[in-house]
């Protein structure tokens, strides 16, 4: 079944289940230390974004609170104009630290409010002993814990009652994951965020999340780029990344339209429905990323760029950096693996 996409030429907000209206172009701030996003976080408002994308696994929310708290004491900005995400670590994935983990969240970014709060992996791992990474035995293998999606999401609601949270949802959860929360939830996902982009562009997961009205944000909407480079310097690992801003159809496509390599690849995922996360420091890539909603793909290139599509074959981040990660109950990707 191919899912419709909901957005018109001009949209630029999705509805979540929730009430609250989320910007379909938002920036993605993974990968940028804090030097550079909050330059990058200040030049993206000025141009006009408002849904800033962050995690406390991202260790930059101090600074990107220090450019949301200078854009906001500037006359007729308002908080409510604001998009802002953050999530739960996955190695603070268990029902004891969503309060604390979201008050350090809150306390950096200057806030008393996010918009969003997602659970960032439907795995658990030990922390070490400061709390802000995974602990792992002398062999560099995660320790793995346990992990009750149901205990976490019921405190997670409790901060959308006493207003910490507007709306909750979830990243990197697969169909059964996704829908057993569904089904269990005594407030519903507002949000799924998932690895997407031409290469893989999700159409289960996009069914699923249409039938339950659960928005979906397509993180790495471009292929990642810049995840080659951070993967060998990290970890050490070669990483093979879909090259989607040099790939024929897309050139072409960019020619014809008389526009970025980028904003085709985006506006391709906005035509099938998600709000998308593109991360860039760079001010004229800023700008042109979030310039996609005055021009519109037509059904036949709509068609070229589905071929592209190769499911999860195209997949960037399985996680497999964490070394035994497969080894958990909870990860999400094990039938991919039993192909290969």
């Amino acid at each position: 079944m191919e899912c419709k996409s909901t957005f018109s030429k001009v949209m630029d907000k999705i509805l979540l289940s929730s009430g609250y209206s989320m910007p379909v172009v938002g920036l993605g701030t993974w990968q940028a230390t804090p030097e550079i996003v909050r330059d990058a976080v200040s030049n993206a408002l000025e141009i006009g974004y408002r849904h800033i994308d962050t995690a406390y696994n991202y260790k930059n929310e101090a600074a990107i609170g220090e450019a949301l708290q200078k854009w906001l004491m500037q006359d007729g900005n308002r908080r409510e104009d604001l998009f802002v995400t953050s999530k739960l670590p996955h190695y603070a994935n268990r029902p004891s630290d969503v309060s604390a983990y979201l008050q350090r969240s809150l306390k950096s970014l200057g806030l008393s409010y996010v918009d969003l709060y997602l659970i960032h992996m439907p795995f658990t791992m030990k922390a070490n002993e400061a709390g802000d990474a995974p602990a792992t035995a002398e062999d560099g293998a995660v320790l793995l814990e346990e992990t009750d999606h149901l205990a976490v999401w019921r405190e997670m609601e409790k901060h959308v009652t006493e207003g910490r949270v507007r709306s909750i949802g979830v990243s990197n959860f697969n169909k059964r994951q996704l829908e057993h929360l569904c089904d269990n939830a005594g407030i519903a996902p507002a949000c799924l965020q998932v690895e997407m982009h031409a290469a893989m562009q999700q159409e289960q997961m996009r069914e699923v999340c249409a039938n339950r009205r659960i928005a979906l944000t397509a993180y790495s909407p471009l292929g990642s780029p810049g995840s080659k480079q951070h993967f060998k310097t990290k970890y050490q690992l070669e990483f093979t990344c879909p090259d989607l801003l040099t790939n024929e159809t897309v050139l072409q496509l960019s020619e014809t339209y008389k526009r970025s390599p980028a904003q085709v690849l985006l506006r391709h995922l906005v035509q099938l429905g998600a709000a998308v996360i593109p991360k860039s420091t760079n001010p004229l890539r800023l700008k042109e990323n979030f310039e996609i909603f005055d021009f519109q793909l037509s059904d036949n290139d709509m068609a070229d760029l589905k071929k592209l599509d190769i499911g999860h074959k195209g997949r960037i981040l399985n996680f497999l950096f964490f070394k035994g990660i497969e080894n958990h109950p909870e990860y999400p990707f094990k039938d991919e693996l039993k192909e290969h």
